[in-house]
C-alpha cells in the first residue's frame, strides 16, 4: 500500500509538472526564439544602415571603387554575414561579395524584391520586418535577408558628379544576407538547461512528495489499518491517538466515534438479549392494540351493515315521493305557482336517492367479477364516457399507456367507476381550464401494474391528506356525498391492489391505482416499466 500509494502521487505529479513545466519551456523557447530574431533582424538593419552611410560620402565623390572596397571590408566577417550586395533600380546588381552575382539583373519577384514589389505600385516606406525574410543558403542553413533601401537626398540629386533625377525616390537597394547560426545556438543552448532544470526539479519533487507522503499519509494510515485489526478481533476499547491536527486528525476522530458506536450497539444487543422478556412484553402490547383496531373495523363493518339496512328502508318511500312528485309535476291540471315547489321536491329526493345509493354502495360487499381485460382499453372507454361533461370542455387530457401492458384479470365495470370517480375529482379541482394526464405502465419485478390520474388543479391540503378515503368526507360542500373515493377504495382492496395519491397544493394531485398482475397469459419478454409514475 505504501509503494503503490507513493508512486500514484509521484507518477501524478510528475506528469502534471512535466506537461506544465514542458508548456513553460516551450512558450519561453519560441520567445526566445522571437526575441533573438527580432534582434538579428535589428542588428542586420544597423549594419545596413551604416554601409550606406560610410559609403554615402565616397558615392557622393563617385569613388566606386573605395565604396565597394568598404562594402567588400565588412562582408568578409565569415560565419555572421553570408552576403552584401548592391542593387539598383533597375535591379541590376552593381556590386556582390558574392562575384558570381555582380552584373546580373534581379527580377521584382526575386527574393530582396519581392517584399516591395508585391503590389501594383512599389513601396517606397516598408517596416523592417517586413523587409526582412529567412531562407537559406546553398549549404542549407538557414540565413536572415534585409533589404535597406537607399533613397534619393537633396546632396544626390545636385551632385556636381553625377546626376540623379529629382522625381526618383529611391536609387537603389543595400541587401544584407547574415547567418542565423549563433541565434540557433543560443535558442539550442537555452532549450538544453531548460530540459535538464525540469528534469532535475521532477526528481526532486517527486523525492520531497516521496518524504513527505510517507511521513504525513502513509504512516497514519497503516496506524489505522493496524487500529482496524484490533476492533475487527473485538477489541472495542481500541484508540487512535491523535497527533495532528490536519484531515488525518480528523480520520482519527471518526474512527473513534465509529469504535464507540459500535461498542454502544454491542452493548445495547447484550442488554436487549438480557431483557428480552421485556422486549416480548413490549411486542404483546402492540400486538393489543392490532388487535383492538381489528375489533374496531369489525364495528364499522357492523355498522355498514345497518346502515345497508336503513338505506333499504329509507329507499323505499323516496322512491314513492319521487315517483308521485314527477307524475304530479307533469299534470296539466296542476297550479304553476306550485310547479316550483314539486322540481325541488324531485330535485332533493333524487339527491337523497343518490346517498342512499352511495351508502348502499359503500356498505355492499360487491365481490368482482374478473376476467382477462386490458387496462389501457378501460381507461379508453371511461374516457369516453366522461369526455363530453360540461366540465371537460376546458380541460385537456393527455394520453401517456404503455402498449405493453398484458391482460389482466379485473372488474372492468368496477374498474370503470374507480377511474370515473378520480376523473370527475380531477376535473372539479381545476374547475375551469387545465389538463389531466393519464399514464399507464407496470412494474415486472414487483408483478403490478399501475394507472395514474394527474391533474392541474388546486391540490390537497397536507392536513387532510389521510381524510379523503374515509367514509362523508368531502371536501366540495354540497356537491357531493364524500362517498366516492371511499366505495373506489373498496373496489381496489378488492382487487388485491392499493391507491396512492401525492398532491401539492396549487400545483395539482396525481392517484396511482396499482393493481397485481396476476393473468398466466402475460408475455414473459414484455419490458418492465420500473418507473413509478410522477405528479
Amino acid at each position: 500500500m505504501r509503494l503503490t500509494l507513493i508512486a500514484k502521487l509521484s507518477i501524478a505529479t510528475s506528469a502534471v509538472l512535466l506537461l506544465t513545466m514542458g508548456l513553460f519551456a516551450y512558450i519561453n523557447v519560441e520567445q526566445l526564439d522571437k526575441l533573438l530574431f527580432e534582434e538579428a533582424v535589428t542588428d542586420a538593419d544597423k549594419l545596413g544602415e551604416t554601409i550606406v552611410r560610410t559609403t554615402h560620402y565616397h558615392m557622393l565623390e563617385n569613388n566606386l571603387k573605395r565604396a565597394y572596397q568598404i562594402i567588400d571590408e565588412v562582408g568578409a566577417q565569415r560565419g555572421i554575414i553570408e552576403r552584401i550586395r548592391m542593387i539598383n533600380k533597375f535591379g541590376l546588381v552593381t556590386h556582390s561579395t558574392d562575384p558570381k552575382e555582380t552584373g546580373l539583373y534581379l527580377d521584382k519577384k526575386a527574393e530582396a524584391c519581392s517584399m516591395c514589389h508585391s503590389g501594383s505600385s512599389p513601396l517606397v516606406h516598408a517596416t523592417t520586418m517586413n523587409r526582412s525574410r529567412i531562407f537559406r543558403n546553398r549549404e542549407g542553413n538557414e540565413v536572415l535577408g534585409l533589404a535597406k533601401a537607399i533613397y534619393n537626398e537633396e546632396r544626390c540629386y545636385t551632385a556636381p558628379c553625377h546626376f540623379h533625377p529629382k522625381e526618383a525616390k529611391v536609387l537603389g537597394v543595400l541587401d544584407v544576407v547574415v547567418s542565423l547560426d549563433p541565434m540557433h545556438r543560443k535558442v539550442y543552448a537555452y532549450r538544453n538547461e531548460i530540459i535538464i532544470l525540469t528534469i532535475l526539479q521532477i526528481g526532486l519533487i517527486a523525492l520531497c512528495l516521496t518524504f513527505f507522503t510517507q511521513r504525513f499519509v502513509n504512516r497514519p494510515i497503516r496506524r489505522l489499518v493496524q487500529y482496524a485489526h484490533m476492533v475487527g478481533s473485538g477489541e472495542l476499547d481500541t484508540r487512535v491517538a491523535i497527533n495532528s491536527g490536519d484531515e488525518m486528525a480528523e480520520l482519527a476522530v471518526a474512527f473513534n466515534d465509529m469504535t464507540g458506536n459500535l461498542k454502544k450497539a454491542h452493548d445495547e444487543l447484550a442488554d436487549w438479549g438480557k431483557n428480552l422478556e421485556t422486549k416480548v412484553e413490549e411486542r404483546t402490547r402492540e400486538l393489543r392494540a392490532i388487535q383492538a383496531q381489528l375489533v374496531h373495523s369489525e364495528k364499522l363493518a357492523s355498522l355498514g351493515e345497518l346502515v345497508a339496512g336503513i338505506a333499504h328502508e329509507i329507499n323505499n318511500p323516496l322512491t314513492g315521493i319521487l315517483v308521485f312528485a314527477s307524475l304530479l309535476a307533469s299534470d296539466s291540471k296542476l297550479d304553476p305557482a306550485l310547479k316550483g315547489d314539486l322540481d325541488l321536491i324531485v330535485k332533493e329526493t333524487q339527491r337523497c336517492a343518490g346517498i342512499v345509493k352511495g351508502l348502499l354502495d359503500f356498505s355492499r360487499e360487491s365481490v368482482p367479477q374478473k376476467r382477462p381485460a386490458s387496462l389501457n382499453e378501460v381507461m379508453d372507454a371511461t374516457l369516453t364516457l366522461v369526455g363530453n361533461q360540461s366540465c371537460f370542455h376546458d380541460v385537456r387530457i393527455i394520453k401517456e399507456y404503455n402498449p405493453d401492458i398484458p391482460e389482466m384479470l379485473l372488474d372492468p365495470h368496477q374498474i370503470e367507476q374507480v377511474f370515473i370517480n378520480l376523473l370527475l375529482n380531477a376535473c372539479h379541482a381545476i374547475s375551469g381550464s387545465g389538463q389531466i394526464v393519464v399514464r399507464t405502465g407496470f412494474d415486472r419485478e414487483r408483478a403490478e401494474a399501475y394507472a395514474a390520474i394527474a391533474d392541474t388543479g388546486c391540490g390537497i391540503p397536507e392536513e387532510i391528506l389521510g381524510k379523503i378515503f374515509d367514509p362523508f368526507f368531502t371536501t366540495k360542500e354540497n356537491k357531493g356525498t364524500g362517498l366516492g373515493l371511499s366505495v373506489s377504495y373498496g373496489i381496489i382492496e378488492a382487487h388485491g391492489g392499493r391507491i396512492e395519491v401525492e398532491s401539492t397544493v396549487g400545483v395539482g394531485t396525481t392517484f396511482t391505482i396499482w393493481l397485481p398482475l396476476m393473468h398466466e397469459g402475460a408475455p414473459e419478454g414484455a419490458a418492465a416499466d420500473s418507473s413509478a409514475p410522477s405528479p
